[in-house]
């Protein structure tokens, strides 16, 4: 489907689904002032269209429409046990929006959504007054950016700056933005805090190139890391998930020198570093989505309901990208999924 040209398609969110109970929102009046041109829908619930049974998510997002809406219920999960906590003890996540702009053939999106539509949540201020009952029994550390790419939309949205404004009033809170965006743009007016961590995930250029689709390049990554590093922002690299492939080695090797070239990691918060896994059931709805994917299609083994690498690899990998950062950070700096500490 990604070999149809660009045209056969709408523009990506040519069509808003607004919820009638959004429609007078002060921020759902902002995000359609910026796309002037859609065709703006009126819905009942967003599960109306998100939720429909039979969608195709990879048509739908060569053709992404915005769903704007109010969430209710739960905002914060607690952070899974194949997510990294950085040595956090209340590690949980919000999810402000669902789905991302970029189309990464390994993203566990595909697996955990019927539609490939993107969904805005237009009241915020219901997820900061959620995150500031939690604050009043302990501290927080809470990755906003996990089930999409929130700097990816911060032209559009500007959430993360609103969440940066909500960090820099709640000394107990500390933020991660994980992001491949490389738009220094986003960064320049962003206040310097010390409880807002930038995460940059990277990945080799053949990786990007073939499997990222619609991402900015490793080099495009790396300048913009070493930008926002420079004017004073906590800055930390993921070089996860890890992706196997025949010259693994030479593709992340060499991904690590560019990354060295242009970063000074010795100014780095920390880096992780993690093979792909996922859970059996969104990896039997990503195969679907995925056919001629080589991430989606290996056969990986399922080790207590997630599917990894088998385990010799698995941990050829981990050892062999931990072994070449040591040179350049002292053991504490590196993060290794499933090594707690």
């Amino acid at each position: 489907m990604r070999n149809l040209k660009e045209d056969y398609f709408n523009p990506k969110f040519s069509h808003i689904y607004v919820e009638r109970a959004a429609r007078e929102r002060p921020e759902t009046k902002r995000i359609l002032s910026r796309l002037p041109a859609a065709n703006v829908i009126e819905i009942g619930h967003y599960k109306d269209v998100f939720c429909r049974k039979g969608q195709n998510y990879a048509l739908q997002h060569s053709a992404q429409s915005l769903i704007l809406a109010n969430r209710q219920g739960n905002w914060l999960y607690k952070g899974a046990d194949v997510c990294q906590d950085f040595g956090n003890r209340h590690f949980y996540y919000a999810s402000s929006v669902m789905n991302c702009v970029y189309d990464c053939e390994y993203c566990y999106l595909k697996g955990m959504y019927p539609s490939g539509h993107l969904v805005a949540f237009v009241n915020l201020e219901d997820l900061f007054l959620s995150v500031s009952e939690h604050l009043t029994a302990h501290p927080m550390y809470v990755c906003i950016s996990y089930d999409t790419d929130l700097f990816a939309l911060e032209g559009l949205l500007g959430y993360v700056r609103e969440w940066v404004s909500f960090a820099g009033r709640n000394e107990g809170l500390t933020i991660e933005v994980r992001t491949k965006c490389a738009n220094w743009d986003a960064w320049k007016e962003m206040p310097v805090l010390p409880n807002v961590i930038y995460a940059f995930t990277l990945s080799p250029q053949d990786v990007t190139a073939r499997q990222e689709h619609g991402t900015p390049s490793l080099s495009q990554r790396t300048r913009c890391a070493a930008r926002v590093l420079r004017a004073g922002h906590a800055v930390r690299l993921c070089f996860d998930p890890m992706l196997y492939c025949a010259d693994w080695e030479a593709q992340y090797d060499g991904m690590l020198l560019q990354a060295a070239k242009d970063i000074p990691f010795s100014d780095l918060t920390d880096v992780s570093v993690g093979a792909f896994r996922i859970s059996q059931d969104y990896l039997k709805k990503m195969r679907k989505q995925e056919p001629y994917s080589a991430a989606a299609q290996f056969p990986y083994q399922n080790v207590g309901g997630v599917y990894r690498y088998p385990r010799e690899l698995e941990q050829k990998m981990l050892q062999f990208m931990t072994r070449r950062l040591r040179s350049y950070l002292p053991e504490g700096s590196i993060y290794v999924e499933g090594a707690k500490g």
